[in-house]
């Protein structure tokens, strides 16, 4: 089958691969029709993690069930259906506790597994023609009579519509409260979407790239231009002097002030500086145990200089992690039903797997009009 292979840094090319298969009783075998380029499949396209070369890239999948298993029950043949980013089980503690980004068994040795990405099980990416879905039973969101006609919605379930809703999750966004979003990215956007969603009261996003902001003005969010002057600054004046109640950072690690250079912590700590004394913080932006390619020893080691200090002393709390798409995939899946959440407003390009390539280089370079990528294998 033709997939997109990982073959160093910022290589990538199609190339023809054994086929994804059947391979237990559990497997259900996917014909991918959508699979999204992902802000967290650029750390592993720039080289900044230990991908072996050869593998199959690809989190955010979507497609038609073409074989099961003997051991599949719920999911049949023809079925359209959604793929959370995250390989769970089903059966094991943190599975049972609707836990799946953090499954104990589909990755010996660590918690969670995920398709086609580095550190996470050996389990290839669905930037490919088939995928082989392990525990399909689990794993498959069945969609509804209007896949073909939503598709480009629906593909956003497997990962980033999940993700941006769980930042607000993790942050207790309520009615009527005020939000700053740190990143006006894929998962940002998410991130204000959900929380207008949850039915805030302002929700602003702070970036700096005007067509990246023009999006968050577009959803009713107030864009924050940082290259204008200090965020925190700019979020106080919009919020009276007292904060955001909620705040939601969706960069991670990769962080730069606008001159380029990296500050891992920097939208950390601005967001303690931005969130009112006892609000919280959702963190869902990519953060490693390790980072050989850091600007300093600290960063190398995955540490950060955070502002612990004034965030104790405001009583602010802070929730983190992989989004557990599966606790929120079913939900989400009913807005797009009803009509309640266009999600594919963010979507950009829907190109065929073989502009992979090229894709990836305008996604990496943050050129202008490039805010997400839908391949069509």
């Amino acid at each position: 089958m033709k997939a997109l292979v990982y073959e160093g840094p910022r290589q990538v090319k199609v190339a023809d691969v054994p086929d994804a298969r059947v391979e237990r009783p559990t497997d259900v075998l996917v014909r991918i029709t959508s699979t999204n380029i992902c802000g967290s499949d650029l750390h592993m396209y720039e080289g900044r993690t230990d991908l072996e070369t050869g593998r199959v890239l690809g989190h955010e999948n979507l497609g038609e069930v073409v074989e099961v298993g003997a051991g599949v029950d719920r999911v049949q043949v023809g079925d359209r259906v959604c793929l959370p980013f995250n390989i769970g089980c089903g059966f094991c503690a943190n599975c049972e506790h609707g836990r799946t980004a953090y499954c104990l068994t589909v990755n010996p040795g660590a918690a969670g597994g995920v398709y086609g990405y580095a550190g996470m099980g050996p389990y290839q990416g669905g930037q490919a023609e088939y995928l082989r879905v392990p525990f399909g039973d689990f794993n498959c969101l069945v969609l509804p009579p209007d896949a073909e006609e939503k598709e480009a919605d629906y593909a956003m379930l497997s990962d980033i519509f999940p993700t941006g809703y769980h930042a607000t999750e993790l942050a207790d966004v309520s009615v009527g409260e005020s939000v700053v979003v740190f990143g006006a990215g894929p998962v940002g956007l998410m991130a204000a979407y959900s929380a207008l969603l949850r039915g805030a009261s302002k929700v602003m996003v702070v970036d700096r790239h005007p067509d990246r902001l023009q999006l968050a003005a577009d959803i009713g969010a107030i864009p924050v231009d940082d290259s204008r002057g200090p965020a925190v600054e700019q979020v106080l004046d919009l919020t009276g002097g007292t904060g955001a109640d909620k705040g939601c950072e969706c960069v991670g690690y990769q962080a730069h002030d606008p001159d380029g250079r990296e500050e891992p912590a920097s939208t950390l700590n601005d967001l303690v500086g931005s969130v009112r004394a006892t609000g919280a913080i959702g963190v869902v932006g990519l953060f490693l145990p390790q980072d050989p390619g850091g600007p300093d020893q600290l960063s190398r080691e995955g540490k950060a200089v955070f502002d612990l200090g004034e965030f104790w002393f405001k009583g602010q709390r802070i929730g983190t992690g992989q989004a557990n798409v599966k606790a929120y995939n079913r939900r989400l899946r009913a807005l797009i039903h009803e009509g309640r959440a266009k999600p594919s407003f963010l979507v950009s390009h829907e190109l065929p797997l073989q502009r992979g390539p090229e894709a990836y280089e305008h996604f990496d370079r943050r050129d202008e009009g490039w805010t997400k990528v839908i391949l069509r294998p």
